[in-house]
């Protein structure tokens, strides 16, 4: 069975490792260290941590100083707080100044699970991606998150990561050769193609296990990078298979899916279809539960590809 882990988790060892060798790197957090697994590194580094209180505007007002005063800062609340409470901020103090700002956003979607519609975001995605500048990452599994956390810091200007709060099965290895804005195919296939971001993957590739069951070859891509999008990829899927799924823990208004169909639309035009929150609010549960209920699931993935065969 594969090594489980969150992604958020993952991003909380990132930390303590890079601050061995990164002198520079500032963490800033809106009192939310343990759930945003910040903790660890305020306790060895407490210099370099900064305790913003529930003060999402001022967390990331202060991240901006900070970046544009020559500091490499990954500044941390909800992905609710930071992409909702905090976007105009965000918008103007990081986006436009171009702030090297790493806004590592967690407990993001459906699998929030019991903090409910108040704590689950569906919108972060689209908002993140319409700043000039953003780079978006939406990790699927731990090892992926590690590779990406370290080339978002190695990189220089705004990025937004998107991490979640529960555990997922790893799809990738240590050694994964894995880019930001370079997607990955994950598994090959010559029928229907669907294009996953975040915990998603792992949904995507049961639904391909069913329905090879049943003579249909499904290719899977994980699209960890929202901005700037792999168009390379998804041309080539177009030209290759008879139609794309995009699959997301995400509203499918403005997300990946709206990002892939805006750019096949320009350029290779194609059947597709949406699997996400449909327009609506979650609400309490275990996110198993949630998953299925809203429509999350390998299977609600096999039943879009099923509509594209009709």
């Amino acid at each position: 069975m594969a090594e489980k882990m969150a992604t958020r988790q993952a991003y909380g060892e990132f930390l303590l490792k890079e601050g061995k060798t990164n002198e520079n790197l500032v963490v800033l957090d809106a009192d939310l260290s343990k759930s945003t697994m910040t903790g660890a590194f305020a306790k060895v580094w407490p210099q370099r941590f900064f305790n913003m209180g529930i003060s999402e505007q001022n967390l990331y007002g202060t991240a901006a100083g900070l970046a544009l005063s020559g500091k490499v800062v990954c500044a941390s609340t909800f992905a609710m707080f930071a992409a909702g409470r905090a976007f105009e901020i965000v918008r103007n103090s990081i986006g436009y100044t171009g702030a090297n700002v790493k806004i590592c956003a967690t407990h993001a979607g459906i699998t929030v699970g019991e903090d409910g519609a108040s704590h689950q975001t569906f919108e972060d995605l689209a908002l993140m991606r319409t700043i000039p500048g953003m780079t978006v990452l939406n990790p699927a599994d731990g090892p992926s998150a590690m590779k990406l956390l370290k080339q978002a810091i190695d990189m220089n200007g705004p990025c937004y990561v998107r991490l979640g709060r529960a555990s997922v099965p790893s799809v990738y290895g240590k050694d994964a050769d894995i880019a930001i804005g370079r997607g990955n195919c994950v598994r090959e296939g010559k029928d229907y193609t669907v294009i996953s971001t975040g915990i998603m993957l792992n949904e995507a590739l049961r639904a391909a296990d069913i329905l090879e069951a049943d003579g249909i070859s499904l290719r899977v891509i994980d699209m960890h990078t929202i901005k700037p999008l792999d168009g390379d990829i998804i041309e080539k899927a177009a030209a290759e298979t008879k139609g794309i799924v995009t699959v997301e823990e995400h509203s499918v208004i403005g997300g990946l899916g709206g990002a892939v169909a805006e750019y096949t639309a320009k350029r290779c035009p194609v059947r597709i279809a949406f699997v996400g929150q449909q327009d609506c609010f979650g609400e309490s549960g275990k996110p198993d539960e949630l998953l299925k209920k809203y429509g999350m699931t390998a299977e609600d993935i096999v039943k879009a590809v099923r509509e594209l065969e009709k």
